[in-house]
């Protein structure tokens, strides 16, 4: 039995727990239902608090944190509304596989239900935008319940578990020794609990193993469309260039798989789907082996679902070939597309056992595949009018420039996001080399994410340059969490591309609503003005020639920075595959001297 607690409150079990598992950053708010934890871990000289200036900025803190270290992010927020602001970042970690750990105030368990002050029905709310939820009724479930969430947390698609506290447990005192069990940490088992693989035995995981790697050993034209999962180890990357080196295939990445693989190497197709590059979707479409890494077959990515993957499902029916599915979810085995061979349970395990049975291909047996590849490579590479240089900059060359001025350190450089056509943007033209480097709202697409996104991803890698390249609609959702960077001076840094008007959905009109631009256009405060008001460096370029000096003061300021980058409006970002098209039917960029010629003709 476990005395080491008697004596101690609820809120300094709380704090003793975070301590057994290695918790160095929390993010939250306080309020009158979590106090008895905020006193316990006030000025706890064992990790660094955090304080944003909303529960959702906290939450999404605690997510950039996560996807920066691999590790947990911590988050505390009070009852009633502090509960309810976290649910967004909630469903956000729970769609993009990020892991948190919430802890809630609640009112005393005596007052439950009966609409007290701040009461909300928080375990009914969040169950649907949670991997677990629960309600410690008890100071003696403290340490038991918390070692589940952690756990659960970071277990197999990793996700945001919830533990919802009423303050008389955690202002209550522990009298009585607890089962040792419930108070030692467990480590994170990664295992599959249901499925196919969780229930069959290792030898019919060995034969899908075989199956699939006899496949790859048959087919012409395979490529690797690589998600998320692949980054779940940090041998992932790893075994993945193995992979692509050993067979000669081409690899494309989901948008939140960016960096996964060297966007440099030859082999490189970078993002796939709706704005991916023109190359990668038609070698998806042509390829006759479709190897899913990690990855859910997103509707983004597919397009319309019976237009998908045409030449794969045919060599499936004759047997040489179709599709094949590594992920640790069952659930996603089948839920979209319909695998051919599903090999489930962790994907670098598996990688690292069906490596050993692939045949070595050499770039000559891949000649036809590659010269198709870098046909499409020469003719249909992302492009756009670049504008004079003094003029106003378009989006594309001030992504590039961020780029090329980090091309010399993509290892040391973070980069998030916020949502929208300035994402797509990143994700086109910066050049992704490193794993773990692009942070974004991919699932459900969160505007004003990437501000305290960046501020969560600089936390965790204090050594890194960390930038959030935003837009000023999305910029402006969470922009007063500059302030928390002030407050802590945190090295954040924050790019927007202000077009002053919500770019993607003005492309959406432009494009499908006869440009009646409904609400789009919104009058943006003065950014520079903005931050400096909250402590932080403010820098403006308007102009092309200016670019890269206000880059290079933008990149080597230490402290907290934002460069507003004016840009030109309704700049639509190609290639874009419209709603219901296949992914061979992408919308392509047409230069201005291409549109005036067919004018003409």
């Amino acid at each position: 039995m476990d005395e080491s607690f008697i004596g101690m409150s609820g809120g300094q079990i709380v704090h003793e727990m975070l301590l057994r598992h290695n918790v160095k950053h929390v993010f939250g708010y306080p309020g009158g239902a979590i106090l008895p934890v905020f006193d316990a871990i006030f000025n706890s000289p064992n990790f660094e608090f955090i304080l944003p200036r909303h529960e959702q900025g906290a939450g999404h803190m605690a997510e950039g944190y996560a996807r920066a270290s691999g590790k947990p992010g911590v988050v505390i927020v009070t009852s009633g509304p502090g509960a309810t602001n976290i649910v967004t970042p909630m469903q956000d970690a729970l769609m993009d596989g990020t892991p948190l750990v919430v802890f809630s105030g609640q009112v005393p368990t005596s007052a439950i239900g009966t609409d007290a002050f701040q009461e909300a029905d928080v375990i009914g709310i969040t169950r649907p935008c949670s991997k677990w939820n629960v309600l410690v009724k008890d100071v003696a479930e403290l340490p038991r319940r918390i070692n589940e969430a952690f756990e659960i947390a970071t277990s197999g698609r990793p996700g945001p578990v919830l533990v919802d506290l009423p303050k008389d447990v955690t202002a209550g005192i522990l009298r009585r020794a607890i089962p040792t069990s419930s108070s030692i940490p467990k480590p994170p088992t990664n295992q599959t609990s249901i499925g196919t693989i969780g229930r069959a035995n290792q030898a019919n995981l060995q034969a899908t193993i075989g199956r699939v790697a006899r496949l790859i050993n048959m087919v012409k034209k395979p490529i690797l469309y690589v998600g998320q999962g692949i980054l779940a180890k940090e041998e992932g990357p790893v075994l993945l260039r193995e992979l692509a080196d050993k067979c000669q295939i081409p690899v494309t990445t989901t948008l939140q798989a960016l960096g996964a693989y060297d966007e440099l190497d030859s082999k490189a197709l970078y993002m796939l789907g709706m704005h991916g590059s023109a190359f990668a979707n038609l070698a998806m479409q042509d390829a006759d082996l479709i190897l899913a890494l990690g990855a859910r077959f997103d509707d983004r990515v597919t397009g319309n679902l019976s237009k998908f993957a045409p030449m794969a499902k045919l060599a499936a029916k004759e047997g040489r070939g179709g599709i094949v599915h590594f992920d640790i979810m069952p659930k996603n085995i089948n839920k979209v597309v319909q695998a051919d061979e599903a090999v489930e349970g962790d994907v670098t395990d598996n990688l690292a056992t069906l490596l050993p049975l692939l045949d070595t291909v050499t770039e000559t047996d891949r000649k036809v595949w590659f010269d198709q590849i870098n046909d499409w490579k020469h003719r249909i590479p992302f492009a756009y009018d670049a504008a004079e240089s003094h003029e106003v900059p378009k989006p594309q060359t001030v992504v590039e420039e961020l780029s090329n001025q980090t091309a010399h350190c993509k290892e040391k450089v973070i980069i998030c996001t916020g949502v929208g056509q300035h994402q797509m943007t990143a994700a086109q033209y910066f050049r992704w080399r490193t794993p773990r480097t692009m942070i974004t709202s991919g699932g459900l697409g969160t505007m004003g994410y990437g501000v305290p996104a960046v501020i969560g991803a600089k936390v965790a890698k204090p050594d890194h340059i960390c930038v959030d390249i935003d837009g000023d609609a999305s910029f402006s959702m969470t922009a007063m969490e500059m302030q928390t960077a002030s407050q802590y001076n945190i090295g954040a840094k924050w790019l927007i591309l202000n077009n002053e008007e919500q770019g993607m959905v003005t492309q959406w009109q432009t494009l499908f609503y006869n440009k009646r631009y409904a609400h789009t256009e919104q009058k943006n405060p003065d950014f520079v003005k903005l931050a400096e008001s909250m402590g932080v460096k403010g820098i403006k370029c308007s102009t092309v020639s200016e670019l890269p000096a206000k880059m290079a003061e933008f990149l080597a300021h230490d402290g907290p920075v934002l460069l507003e980058a004016m840009v030109t409006p309704k700049e639509h970002c190609y290639p874009m595959v419209p709603a219901g098209a296949g992914l061979q039917d992408m919308t392509l960029f047409k230069s201005k001297k291409e549109v005036q010629n067919q004018t003409a003709a």
